[in-house]
């Protein structure tokens, strides 16, 4: 090794390592500058809510049947586009998500705007091209590898789905039992599992038609999808946790189903 690529590595040394950035990440510009600009602001998320329970809202359909107004008294994670549905129904997010670079762009003046009303948890790679205030916008490394991480303060995985990663953050955060909403894993589309398409007509696959309606998107990966959420359940489970599925009329066939109204009652109400 060159005197300078000594040098080099002795100051990383000095200046990271005591932050505790992993050494493989040397010379990683991108990493590095997710550690150290964003990552310390996730660290205060850590077993916040250790013990409560908390509901996670998808965008099908089934939400037009769903009186969300119900889920007020309870921490709620939206994703994606959910803000379209708060012409029709009064919902309080705690926390949102979104961590496809199509949706995070499609979405960039709402998230300026604030319009979710809550901390939003977004992909650092999905969302660089845009400028965000770190005391509204929280960036999560999504480039992990395919399996279910517990900590947000490394480098986690996307698993297809944007419900993946909020039940990732939401074991970060130490919620016992999760209610999923919304989830309906049904999707009317042709082509390959994650091409990109522009999306002809109303959107017949989410809550309101103009979602992905003359956009971009990408097609569902069904199978993707229910693999990630069998690793999901498999470590809630592992920890005396679960994810419960009160989808109305939902076709996934992974968590064990309850119905909206029992999930209501069973859920722990969030402590103000």
């Amino acid at each position: 090794m060159k005197v300078r690529s000594i040098i080099n590595l002795v100051k990383w040394f000095l200046k990271y390592r005591k932050l505790g950035l992993p050494i493989q990440y040397y010379n990683n510009a991108s990493y590095l500058d997710w550690f150290i600009n964003w990552r310390p602001y996730l660290i205060k998320y850590k077993n916040k809510h250790e013990g409560e329970d908390c509901f996670i809202i998808g965008n099908g359909p089934s939400l037009n049947k769903t009186n969300l107004s119900l889920l007020n008294d309870y921490h709620v994670f939206g994703l994606n586009k959910i803000h379209l549905i708060f012409d029709s129904h009064k919902l309080q997010l705690s926390y949102h998500v979104a961590v496809n670079p199509l949706v995070i762009e499609q979405i960039d003046e709402v998230l300026q705007k604030n319009v979710f009303n809550c901390p939003s948890f977004l992909s650092f790679h999905g969302s660089k091209k845009f400028t965000y205030d770190k005391n509204k916008i929280l960036k999560i490394n999504t480039s992990g590898s395919w399996t279910f991480h517990h900590s947000i303060l490394e480098k986690i995985n996307e698993g297809y789905t944007v419900t993946y990663v909020a039940m990732q953050i939401a074991f970060f955060m130490g919620f016992k039992n999760v209610f999923l909403v919304g989830v309906d894993h049904n999707f009317q589309q042709s082509g390959n599992p994650n091409e990109q398409q522009e999306f002809k007509g109303d959107d017949v696959n989410h809550f309101h038609p103009d979602y992905f309606k003359g956009m971009q998107w990408h097609l569902a990966d069904l199978e993707g999808n229910e693999a990630s959420y069998s690793l999901a359940r498999h470590q809630f489970h592992a920890f005396g946790r679960n994810i419960y599925d009160a989808t109305i009329d939902g076709k996934l066939n992974i968590f064990q189903k309850i119905d909206f109204k029992d999930a209501l009652e069973k859920a722990n109400k969030k402590v103000i």
